[in-house]
C-alpha cells in the first residue's frame, strides 16, 4: 500500500478532486500498519464563492493543518463542498482538528451520524 502524506499544500489546483473515487485513494492505515481515523466537513456553497474567498478558505484550512502532525490525507472536493481528512488516531485529534477549522472557516459543518 502507498501512504498518501500530507505535504502541507492545499494549493486551489490540488484541492480539486480527480475523478478517482476517495475509496480508491484514502488510506485505511498508517506506515506502521495501525488505522487511521478520518472525518469529513461540509462547507456549504464554497464553490460558488467568488475566487478570492476560496483562496482566503483554503489557506485557512491549511495553516490549521499544517498545526497537526497527526494528517495524513487530505482532499478538498470543490465541486461538492467536502473537505475530507484523514488522520493518525490520537483520543480528540479530530474534535481538536474540527474546531481550529470551525474557528477559521465558521461555515464549516462536521458530517456525522446522530447520536442516539
Amino acid at each position: 500500500m502507498n501512504l498518501v502524506r500530507f505535504s502541507g499544500s492545499l494549493a486551489a489546483g490540488a484541492a480539486i478532486a480527480s475523478d478517482t473515487p476517495l475509496w480508491k485513494i484514502v488510506p485505511l492505515r498508517d506506515e506502521d500498519g495501525r488505522p487511521l481515523a478520518d472525518f469529513m466537513l461540509l462547507i456549504p456553497k464554497l464553490r460558488l464563492q467568488p475566487q478570492p474567498y476560496i483562496d482566503t478558505t483554503i489557506s485557512n484550512i491549511q495553516q490549521v493543518l499544517e498545526q497537526y502532525r497527526e494528517v495524513v490525507f487530505v482532499n478538498l472536493n470543490l465541486a461538492i463542498n467536502v473537505l475530507w481528512v484523514s488522520v493518525k488516531s490520537r483520543p480528540g485529534v479530530i474534535l481538536e482538528l474540527v474546531r481550529s477549522i470551525q474557528e477559521r472557516v465558521p461555515e464549516a459543518v462536521l458530517v456525522a451520524q446522530p447520536r442516539c
